[in-house]
């Protein structure tokens, strides 16, 4: 489990600025509830052209919604100028840190600041930067050869953290080990390791996740999850309530389950229902 800031986990049980804004001046949307992320962002400005108000609504995890609320008390008061140089740094700042495997929230905090202001400005939505690298979540490769310089990222486990790429079915893993040979001139050869633990250990982290991050999720359309088995990388699952008969569970059990497990168990599981 990573180590939160107290900022971090106060921002987590009491969040700032929860809800929508009617008439929205600004708003902006990144991620989406198949990739496990999703955040909306909304501002309001004052007759002085300053964020008089700002609101979120975000599906995710602790970290994501940790940083929604310290983006929105950020960016209260200042002028869209000033509003729009905070970094995704200057949100996990302002939080004590993040770990490097949640950056990825302050990212997409950044993202729907940078969206919901060009919302207000009235220009268009730009197309993606690049050839999309990570079919999962929409990652082009010149995002990632970006973040890989800013940051100096050394492992692809690293590039997960900061955008998500690679977290879910892993077909992209050589893609962005090419990228981050190319930035630094020559192979790299740190790679992704599957975090060790024992197997109770695992399966409690599969329990824990399951009860945290999907079952809350699921239950808001009636459905439900349940873990049968864990056999090394396998994760059988039984799928009640509405999903248990829903058209789209196999899309909900690659790009949801399977994801979520993936980006906070271990890289390598893979989930398979079972029907019986």
């Amino acid at each position: 489990m990573w180590e939160y800031t107290d900022k971090v986990k106060e921002h987590f049980l009491n969040p700032r600025n929860v809800g929508a804004i009617e008439n929205a001046d600004g708003v902006g949307e990144v991620g989406s509830l198949a990739c496990g992320d999703a955040l909306t962002l909304y501002f309001k400005l004052d007759g002085d052209g300053r964020i008089q108000d700002a609101k979120f609504l975000t599906f995710g995890c602790a970290s994501a919604i940790a940083s929604s609320s310290a983006l929105t008390e950020m960016i209260i008061g200042k002028t869209l100028e000033e509003a729009e140089k905070i970094t995704n740094e200057d949100i996990a700042d302002f939080l004590g840190d993040l770990p490097k495997e949640k950056m990825h929230c302050s990212v997409m905090g950044k993202e729907a600041l940078d969206k919901a202001i060009a919302h207000y400005r009235g220009e268009a939505a730009r197309a993606p930067d690049g050839n999309i690298v990570c079919e999962c979540f929409g990652i082009t490769d010149r995002e990632i050869e970006k973040t890989i310089r800013e940051h100096r990222l050394t492992s692809i486990e690293d590039v997960t953290g900061y955008l998500k790429a690679g977290g879910g079915c892993g077909k992209c893993h050589d893609n962005i080990q090419q990228i981050m040979d190319h930035v630094f001139g020559q192979p790299v050869s740190i790679q992704p390791q599957a975090k060790k633990m024992t197997n109770i250990q695992k399966i409690r982290l599969i329990e824990e996740t399951l009860e945290r991050e999907i079952k809350p999720a699921l239950h808001q359309d009636g459905g439900d999850i349940e873990l049968v088995d864990v056999d090394g990388v396998r994760v059988m699952v039984k799928l009640r309530g509405t999903c248990a008969g829903c058209s789209a569970a196999q899309v909900t059990l690659k790009n949801v389950v399977e994801a979520k497990l993936r980006e906070l168990v271990t890289t390598d599981l893979v989930v398979e229902e079972v029907r019986a």
